[in-house]
């Protein structure tokens, strides 16, 4: 590495000794430190608020405890998992760069593992600290829908929200504010803006353990949800005509569990890591400049106290519209956002005294970030809500069938990628031409500054769908079930405003940190020309649709086996159909942890060694190509998948709700079921786990840029020979184990289909419903039309 130059007072005009310039690295981070303790004492202040509330009779704890003992053994064992994966990391990573240092110095090697295992362990820790949380908060939110009313049903669900995003950030900020402190600790012989730059490149192993957890939350958590919440309805909705959420379904838990550990548990860690990684990137391009590596750190801490001034904004009025529901979240992230407006302009003329010009140019980059995210929600909110005409556009179609509902949706989702990418395009070139690539990653920081109430209006959704399914089993009163819906649906409109955000804050992080990447790795110029840059963009193009079709494929392969079992509760338990007997809820919550588990080591395995590969295989040239071929491809398919199943799911419920195209049970209705069905996957598994996908290969080759730097293309690779042939093992070991026997769930799906014709739902229905039906039968044969029953 070319030898760095100290950056002094005198380089800015100003007198030695002053504020900020000399500034020490504990000073640097003091905010961020003070900032996340405060967040996590308010969300200890928030938990011990939300026992307060009731939960309710016996029945409901009862189911309110099923899921929550689902949600603990999926995380379990997922976790178990990835404890192997941690482990394996932490060692290679200290055995690397302690062998070939960045700095010279032998102390690198636990500086990256120790990162890299603070990363992980604390993401894992924001996931299960608030899924615990959300699984409590469902109860409660029912008993207040039942004897409070919907404001304070919404106070409860919103509660239970925060305790997420308010966890993410207070982790998040305090964790990476302390290990960057900490690793610029040594280096005696240093001096400090050697020690900056080289704890910067350091901090990059935090955001490598974050990304990891986050991958593996988001794709075993999508896995689960929707393998879980097809079979329930495939069997239970369609098979058996039963309403949803009825307890009579052996995969009910297990659906409800779903809601929590995908877009709880999984969404809270897929924004932890856009979190810090946008500070790690704004770290990383100050290039040992103290007063630019204070300000991310400071602007996220007084975020947090604006999302706490946010939080306390939000309520509503009882009867309140779903517009009315809408507008009260909305109001405390818009109250947020315009305090971290105020507090960064404070920041910055506190700073950047001596270098106004250079700071307000930041300013205008933290503000152009802010805007951003909240138009991206609202273009979100246009294509997904069935106020709007796309949505509108798919329940018109199914009037000529599913075919049509998918076309329309496929359309809908590709053209609402149009405003997204030219919201961040102009927020790119203008965030470059004011402050170059550190102003796109203070625009990433100004984004999701106020992360604390933009996550918990998103976590709100699974409490809210929760409390729905709680009232459903429990038999409670049907007002209280229209409670629970109002605020279910907007929770469908804040999850998809949401992924549109976790997008557009992907993107931008993952774009800073390429620009990190290519100065850590020595990369002067790229010529996309180049064919080894071009090669490498085609590569990263396709990453992102395999590691979709890997999700999609998985997601099918899962609910083949919840069906399988829904089936044979179905046909072999007595009194199942009548509501006599219990289902084995604990078989289908087995069934949808173990496979989404399986499933999820053939994507990470791909996301994690793919940029290791091309990087030390062909050179660091190839990796820059890949990654931004990857980033470009990947947002597109991101905002399509995520926006056509968002666009499928409310054309269902527009018909549901609004009572459109002649309501419930009609041939349009059960084709946008179709619709929704499809949709499923596209929005809560493949979609969202992509943003992950961009941002995790980035971060890894930030990590590893020390030991690319100065090598040509073809240089290293007898060692990217290594990763390349883990990928193939991993492989081979992956369709050994867990999908070569695809084609024997399917012989067993035709067997189960076949032994269910002996026990069918009309053999287990009550006397009086089987003779109406054969009576039913007897007059179409008397017509002519042939008969078959459906298993």
């Amino acid at each position: 590495m070319s030898e760095i130059l100290p950056i002094t007072c005198a380089d800015f005009g100003i007198d030695a000794g002053t504020f900020p310039c000399d500034a020490s690295s504990i000073e640097a981070v003091s905010l961020g430190l003070a900032a996340g303790g405060v967040s996590l004492l308010f969300t200890f202040w928030l938990f011990h608020k939300l026992q307060q509330a009731p939960r309710g009779n016996d029945l409901m704890n009862k189911i309110s405890d099923q899921i929550k003992s689902g949600a603990r053994a999926f995380l379990s064992t997922e976790y178990k998992y990835l404890a192997a994966f941690v482990v394996v990391v932490f060692a290679v990573l200290i055995i690397l760069y302690t062998v070939d240092p960045p700095s010279g110095d032998k102390t690198d090697g636990i500086r990256y593992g120790g990162c890299f295992l603070a990363g992980a362990l604390l993401s894992a820790s924001a996931g299960w600290f608030g899924m615990v949380v959300a699984t409590d908060a469902n109860v409660r939110t029912t008993q207040a829908a039942d004897k409070e009313g919907l404001n304070t049903a919404l106070r409860v669900a919103f509660t239970g929200g925060a305790v997420m995003g308010f966890t993410v950030v207070g982790l998040g900020l305090f964790g990476v504010s302390l290990m960057f402190y900490l690793v610029t600790l040594g280096y005696d012989d240093f001096h400090d803006t050697k020690k900056l730059i080289y704890a910067s490149e350091t901090l990059a192993g935090f955001g490598f353990g974050a990304s990891s957890i986050a991958l593996f939350a988001r794709v075993a958590g999508g896995i689960y949800t929707k393998a879980a919440d097809v079979g329930a309805d495939l069997v239970g909705k369609v098979e058996m005509d039963i309403p949803e959420d009825d307890p009579r379904n052996p995969a009910v838990i297990a659906d409800n569990v779903g809601d929590n550990v995908g877009d709880v548990a999984g969404m809270g860690a897929d924004l932890f890591e856009s979190f810090v990684g946008s500070i790690i990137a704004a770290v990383a391009l100050a290039n040992g400049d103290i007063t630019l590596i204070m300000l991310p750190f400071w602007v996220a801490g007084t975020g947090i106290v604006a999302a706490m001034i946010g939080y306390f904004v939000v309520g509503t009025k009882e009867g309140a519209s779903q517009k009315d529901l809408l507008n009260a979240l909305l109001k405390g992230t818009m109250v947020a956002s315009i305090f971290v407006v105020g507090f960064s302009a404070l920041i910055i003329a506190f700073l950047f005294d001596g270098r106004e010009s250079e700071g307000w140019k930041i300013f205008g980059c933290i503000i152009i970030g802010l805007v951003a995210g909240v138009l991206i929600g609202q273009v979100t909110e246009y294509f997904t809500s069935y106020h709007y005409w796309p949505t509108k556009s798919i329940t018109e179609a199914g009037i000529t069938g599913p075919a049509t509902v998918i076309i329309q949706g496929l359309g809908v989702g590709m053209i609402s990628t149009v405003f997204p990418v030219l919201i961040i395009v102009a927020t790119i070139l203008g965030c470059d031409a004011l402050s170059e690539s550190y102003g796109i990653a203070m625009a990433a920081v100004g984004m999701l500054s106020t992360l604390g109430v933009t996550l918990a209006t998103d976590a709100y959704g699974p409490v809210a769908d929760n409390a729905g399914g709680i009232a459903e089993m429990a038999e409670l009163e049907e007002r209280v079930r229209d409670t629970t819906d109002a605020l279910d649906a907007l929770g469908n409109t804040t999850a998809a405003t949401g992924k549109g955000f976790a997008i557009g804050s992907a993107v931008l992080t993952a774009l800073s940190l390429l620009a990190a990447f290519k100065e850590k790795a020595g990369i002067k110029d790229v010529d996309i020309g180049d064919p080894v840059v071009l090669s490498g963009a085609l590569i990263g193009a396709m990453l992102p649709f395999l590691f979709a079709a890997l999700t999609m494929l998985s997601v099918q392969k899962a609910a083949g086996a919840i069906i399988i079992e829904v089936r044979r509760q179905f046909a072999e338990i007595p009194g199942l159909r009548e509501g006599t007997a219990e289902a084995d809820s604990d078989k289908c919550v087995a069934i949808s942890t173990q496979s989404s588990v399986e499933e999820m080591i053939l994507p990470g395995l791909y996301a994690v060694l793919s940029p290791i590969t091309v990087g030390f295989l062909i050179g660091p040239i190839c990796l820059v190509g890949m990654l931004a071929g990857a980033i470009a491809s990947g947002m597109m398919l991101a905002i399509m998948m995520a926006n056509a199943g968002g666009a499928w799911d409310n054309s269902k419920k527009y018909i549901e709700i609004e009572g459109a195209a002649g309501g419930k049970g009609t041939e349009t209705h059960k084709a946008c079921v179709v619709g929704d069905t499809v949709g499923d996957p596209f929005k809560d598994t493949s979609g969202p786990a992509l943003n992950i996908l961009i941002k995790l290969m980035s971060i890894i080759s930030l990590t590893v840029a020390p030991l690319m730097y100065g090598f040509d293309t073809w240089e290293t690779a007898k060692w990217g020979l290594i990763p390349l042939a883990v990928m193939i093992l991993g492989t081979v070991c992956v369709w050994y184990f867990f999908w070569r026997e695809t084609q024997d769930i399917t012989a067993d799906v035709s067997s189960n289909n076949n032994n269910n014709s002996k026990a069918s739902p009309e053999e287990t229905a009550k006397p009086e419903d089987t003779a109406k039906k054969e009576e039913e039968e007897v007059d179409q044969k008397a017509g002519g039309e042939d008969v078959e029953v459906a298993a």
